[in-house]
């Protein structure tokens, strides 16, 4: 689930949007300096896979679809998660951590990828992005 936001921030960017990327609950992962280089892509609850669900909880079954899938992105000339949110900087992004899963995962700033510019409530977040649109995928 880390690709969407990403692939439509790098889109927004590169027709010129500015772009702030709120990072919530699971997507604190992607931010998370522990985390963000091992993301792992499951079939359980994911339908888009096409594939049997009880099959997802069968040993293995997580590590050969995150093969699966980092081959695949890889393939067609997609960075993986850390690149892509530097890219995203780089072309002048923003990404902004939620203070409620933050508190709840008992982590500060210093935790976090280093270009994540700081730690907020969703009500700062939806005031500093006023009259934006607003995706949460």
């Amino acid at each position: 689930m880390a690709y969407p936001g990403l692939v439509l921030a790098n889109a927004a960017l590169g027709e010129g949007v500015e772009t702030h990327l709120f990072f919530t609950f699971w997507g604190f992962d992607m931010i998370n300096k522990k985390t963000m280089a091992d993301l792992r892509f499951t079939m359980l609850g994911n339908t888009a896979t096409h594939m049997p669900q009880g099959l997802g909880g069968l040993p293995g079954m997580t590590a050969m679809a995150t093969h699966q899938l980092k081959k695949s992105i890889a393939d067609i000339g997609v960075p993986d998660v850390p690149e892509f949110l530097q890219q995203i900087v780089d072309s002048g992004g923003h990404l902004w951590a939620c203070r409620m899963s933050a508190d709840m995962n008992h982590l500060t700033e210093a935790d976090l990828y280093d270009e994540v510019e700081g730690i907020m409530s969703a009500s700062d977040f939806i005031e500093k992005t006023e009259g934006a649109q607003l995706l949460f995928i």
